[in-house]
């Protein structure tokens, strides 16, 4: 089974469709390598549900999907109904969501296994996957390194061979930097060309699930099978779905390839650089033409990607407050005496008005404590601090002067891609300015380590779609190559990248 490790989807899928292989030995040898395997890029696993469901797969014997039988993690902020859906985080440790994510109904419709949920920086927050708190997932390629973030799971069961395929969500390059880390393909399609029902929110505006593969080819299987407009998703466009993977062709000739000149100065990596430039060359080679182009605001984008992205945050984990679903501390009881929410009516029935006041006073306040105690139990660092940051953002004499400023300069950045794309059909830029850096190296400087995304929140605030492929690697670690396209034309970054790819 091991020869399968480097074949794509469609050639396994012939395989399993000639009856070369059994589905069952498919699944079983993933998770031989999956129970051996130090990565700790799984959270939680799905053994037994998955081989009882290849064992039906092969007695019916109907291959008609090409991702019937197929492997797949699922990033674990992705809810799968009665499956545990933590996001990494110990305030929902113990949640099990009572419903389908949309991209779930549509892979589990299309025949593909699922074989557990992957590790992740909590709530998707993070870049290096070492803000779970179920630890730290490590690079393939070299566990001393980090595997990239927020979809460091994902990426790495890709990369180190524990699926064939994988779903993550990008915020603000979360798939493609991770992919670049590990060396394999991740794409983040547009803004609304796959819908967000079932994912857990970070920052509402930005979030989008995308793929995480070995080739391009499969990137364009996958994307096919979860694309597509979702009346429970109100941010889901009605755009038509190409046939991604029947369009794929390896054609650059005559493509109009622009390279942002802020993308190749300060900070970048020389040897980066070389690769990705080296990369471009090969297009040149291939019939492309090469111009350089200028997105004037790429200096705001972290300033504007981080407090946007913090204040929906700040909105958006509110709900966890442990009174309706997730963790709850018990350590506010201690001293108080035990109280539970509606449980005091009739200790102040018939009081007098201001003693009625004073135990409303006494519960609200006890009920205050709770909620302060259990975020600050359930939450990591990072996220209390992303937290912090959007809600001073978001506060009265603030909202102006950040939130709101932040907001307009989005739409400079996104005026800059639309400037930009009337000159050249697709923008290709490194995916990370450095290479992977070693376990432990930014954690103490959240700064350092906001800067990893520099160059991927552009495109997520623009909600563009990009995709980063390998390109080369430096001391045995990997360096991605990032193609920007127009929205909704996932078709030409996909061909760009399958061009390079074959060449």
């Amino acid at each position: 089974m091991k020869e399968l490790l480097n074949q794509s989807i469609s050639k396994i899928h012939l395989k399993l469709k000639e009856r070369e292989r059994a589905c069952l030995e498919l699944i079983e040898f993933m998770f031989e390598k999956i129970n051996k395997s130090s990565l700790n890029s799984y959270i939680t696993t799905f053994e037994s549900q998955a081989k009882a469901r290849a064992m039906e797969i092969d007695k019916k014997g109907d291959f008609n999907n090409l991702l019937t039988g197929i492997p797949i993690a699922i990033k674990d902020n992705i809810c799968i109904k009665g499956f545990p859906t933590t996001c990494g985080s110990r305030i929902l440790k113990d949640f099990i969501p009572p419903y389908n994510a949309t991209v779930i109904d549509k892979l589990d419709k299309a025949g593909a296994i699922f074989l557990g949920k992957t590790n992740l920086d909590e709530f998707a927050m993070g870049s290096s996957t070492e803000n779970s708190a179920f630890g730290p997932t490590f690079n393939p390629l070299n566990p001393e390194y980090v595997p990239g973030g927020s979809s460091g799971g994902s990426a790495a069961s890709v990369g180190g061979g524990e699926t064939i395929c994988a779903l993550g969500s990008d915020t603000g390059g979360s798939i493609r930097q991770p992919a670049s880390f590990c060396g394999i393909v991740g794409l983040k399609p547009s803004y609304g060309r796959v819908s967000r029902y079932g994912l857990v929110a970070f920052a509402s505006s930005l979030d989008q699930i995308g793929v995480l593969t070995r080739c391009v080819e499969d990137a364009a299987i996958l994307l096919e099978t979860i694309a597509g407009q979702d009346d429970r998703d109100s941010t889901s466009r009605n755009v038509s779905v190409p046939f991604y993977f029947k369009n794929l062709e390896p054609k650059v000739k005559g493509l109009k390839i622009g390279l942002p000149e802020e993308y190749f100065g300060e900070g970048i990596a020389p040897e980066v650089k070389e690769r990705v430039l080296n990369a471009v060359h090969t297009l040149e080679k291939l019939g492309a033409k090469l111009c350089e182009v200028s997105l004037p605001h790429t200096d705001y984008a972290i300033s504007t990607y981080y407090l946007i992205a913090t204040a929906e945050t700040s909105a958006n984990l509110a709900r966890y407050d442990g009174v309706r679903y997730g963790y709850r501390s018990r350590k506010w009881e201690v001293g108080s005496g035990k109280w539970e929410v509606g449980s005091g009516k009739s200790e102040v029935r018939g009081q007098k008005s201001g003693v009625r006041g004073q135990k409303s006073e006494v519960r609200s306040q006890k009920l205050k404590d709770m909620y302060e105690i259990t975020r600050d139990e359930g939450f990591g660092n990072e996220v209390k601090r992303r937290i912090m940051l959007g809600t001073f953002g978001l506060q009265s004499g603030y909202y102006d002067e950040y939130y709101l400023k932040a907001r307009k300069v989005r739409g400079l950045i996104a005026e800059d891609f639309e400037n930009a794309f009337k000159e050249v059909d697709i923008l290709i830029t490194p995916t990370s300015p450095t290479l992977p850096f070693k376990l432990g190296e930014k954690t103490k400087d959240p700064l350092q380590m906001y800067l990893s995304d520099i160059l991927t929140v552009s495109a997520s605030l623009a909600g563009l779609p990009a995709i980063s492929i390998p390109c080369g690697d430096f001391s045995g670690l990997s360096i991605g190559l990032q193609i920007i396209g127009k929205p909704f034309d996932e078709q030409t970054i996909l061909n760009t990248a399958y061009a390079y790819e074959r060449a």
